[in-house]
């Protein structure tokens, strides 16, 4: 997939912001973004992607379609494709030079976009942020603190807050990302890696508009450790470092115990040490096979080479035909 070319009205900033479920918080929303974008005298656009929603956010994301069609583009998804599914989406059609991606919940506040703008005009071709005070819940914040540190030793990449989605790109770093042909990917991490000036910022962060959150504990730890997979082969030559110590001294202690009855005779008083020990092994080549069975079905979704999602709908007004509703 390559990235769309850019015509000379093209607009200067492209914001793609993900829908999953969102009609509670969609009608504080509106009003904020197209202030904040209003007041940075740019030419913008905002790309809504919903992301297969069951409630009444589609008909939402058209009323306000309907209300501001020169700065808006609606892209409906067929079904539930995950968050980055949808961000790549959004990627698909958005034209402009910047391109920020944003949560709909409002944790980020879109007057923030402002700061990534001034550091992408510096020559910064990716501007990561870092939430200030984060109103999350403690096991939520903590989580995330643990799951970076942990991505921090096992990966390359260096993001203080990988979880907050209020980031801005270059229009060669789409591009870069559009041509990635990866089933699965964690689009700040894959930005990083292709960035030649990354920079972060600290933004400011507010507790959750309304509605639920769509990242539980479960969630986070997949999405920790599809990261960590996905990035990094260090899981996989550390488990067979580990491997490697466990059979030297496996095989010290089967010395030890022929040497042991030979000297001491038949004994049963270990025999429960050994089932631990036994217990503990077994459970190390469980997780083995856990940890290398990532992988390969990383593998194998990467080979059936299906879409990462599917498109719907897309409401767009251009200039030679006006608005328009299309299917895809």
């Amino acid at each position: 997939m390559t990235g769309l070319s850019q015509p000379a009205e093209s607009p200067d900033v492209s914001v793609v912001i993900p829908v999953y479920n969102e009609e509670a918080v969609l009608p504080a929303l509106f009003p904020r973004i197209y202030q904040a974008l209003d007041a940075l005298e740019r030419r913008y656009e905002v790309i809504f992607v919903d992301d297969g929603s069951r409630d009444r956010s589609v008909a939402l994301l058209r009323k306000q379609y309907q209300a501001r069609p020169e700065e808006t583009q609606v892209v409906c998804l067929r079904a539930n494709a995950g968050q980055h599914a949808a961000i790549l989406a959004g990627f698909e059609h958005a034209a402009g030079r910047f391109v920020i991606t944003l949560d709909a919940d409002l944790q980020n506040p879109p007057e923030e976009i402002a700061k990534l703008l001034v550091k992408l005009d510096e020559g910064h071709d990716y501007v990561g942020t870092i939430r200030r005070e984060r109103r999350d819940s403690l096991w939520r914040d903590w989580a995330s603190k643990a799951m970076n540190r942990l991505r921090e030793r096992i990966t390359s990449i260096q993001m203080t807050d990988q979880g907050c989605m209020l980031r801005g790109y270059d229009r060669e770093i789409i591009d870069a990302i559009l041509n990635s042909e990866e089933a699965n990917t964690f689009i700040p991490a894959l930005a990083y890696l292709y960035s030649g000036n990354p920079v972060e910022v600290v933004v400011e962060h507010e507790e959750r508009a309304a509605g639920e959150s769509k990242y539980p504990l479960y969630k986070l730890i997949h999405l920790n450790f599809d990261l960590m997979t996905g990035f990094s082969l260090m899981p996989l030559q550390l488990f067979s470092l580990i491997g490697v110590g466990i059979s030297i001294a496996s095989f010290a202690f089967v010395i030890f115990l022929a040497i042991r009855r030979l000297v001491v005779g038949p004994e049963v008083e270990g025999v429960f040490t050994l089932f631990a020990i036994v217990f503990f092994l077994i459970g190390i080549l469980l997780f083995g096979i856990g940890l290398l069975g990532e992988y390969v079905g990383r593998i194998y979704v990467q080979s059936r080479g299906r879409p990462r999602y599917l498109v719907r709908a897309v409401l767009k007004r251009t200039d030679s035909q006006g608005e328009g509703d299309s299917s895809e």
